[in-house]
């Protein structure tokens, strides 16, 4: 039901992100159907009627005590459960980060995202350094690391689509990986407010398949293209 609600996932991890999602909102869902639908049973079985007096309840008896005890203890077995779905789920986004085949540096400031790839040496601050505003090429299939840092506030870097979301702090720089699995256009939005145009602190990730991007690397390291051939069996591999 609440995939319906979510955008399309396009991330390797996504499925068991919505899964706890889909697991809280059961179990939250479920209990407060029951304790509205008690809440609406007591207010009219214990309604104010002629001739029938109110009794006051101590709640020490054991009877009156396994009111608040076992729904207690279920609600706690429940959370452990939510806990441990969603240990999971963070240990695979933010602790088990895999090797990966493309690394790019993403810069936050009021209001924009700009995006540095090392270019076909794979080393950062030489000559043959891309720098984009708006747009993230990354191809389909390949674990992309991004090393994310912001000029001036906090920001937050997110893609809904691929379940990923990373707050951007001021003098740090901060890890964030993802591997998509489907070619398209995503948004990227910053979900930390950070000002009065953060609004439009928007940006572009564009998926493409191995040979849309080594075309569109090629297009912008021609002199590279012999290295570049390199990097094409590699992609290809990562994304079969």
């Amino acid at each position: 039901m609440i995939t319906g609600w979510l955008p399309p996932d396009a991330s390797s991890y996504g499925r068991d992100i919505d899964s706890v999602f889909r697991l809280i909102l059961y179990v939250v869902g479920a209990w407060f159907i029951l304790a509205e639908g008690l809440l609406v049973a007591f207010v009219y079985r214990y309604r104010r009627r002629a001739g029938v007096g109110a009794r006051h309840i101590t709640g020490e008896t054991a009877r009156q005590a396994a009111w608040i005890l076992v729904p207690a203890a279920v609600v706690l077995m429940l959370d452990l459960a939510i806990d441990n779905a969603g240990a999971g789920a963070w240990r695979e986004v933010k602790e088990e980060m895999p090797v990966s085949q493309l690394e790019v540096k993403v810069t936050a400031m009021q209001f924009a995202w700009v995006f540095t790839y090392p270019g076909p040496d794979g080393k950062f601050g030489t000559a043959d350094d891309l720098t984009s505003a708006g747009k993230l090429h990354v191809p389909m299939g390949a674990v992309v690391r991004l090393d994310l840092s912001s000029l001036d506030v906090i920001h937050s870097f997110a893609v809904p689509n691929l379940r990923l979301r990373q707050d951007v702090v001021p003098g740090r720089t901060i890890p964030a990986w993802f591997k998509a699995t489907r070619p398209g256009t995503y948004e990227i939005e910053c979900t930390e407010l950070c000002g009065e145009y953060h609004y439009r602190m928007r940006a572009s990730l564009i998926v493409q398949t191995p040979a849309e991007y080594q075309a569109w690397a090629h297009k912008h390291w021609p002199a590279a293209k012999k290295s570049a051939q390199v990097d094409d069996r590699r992609l290809m591999a990562a994304a079969q």
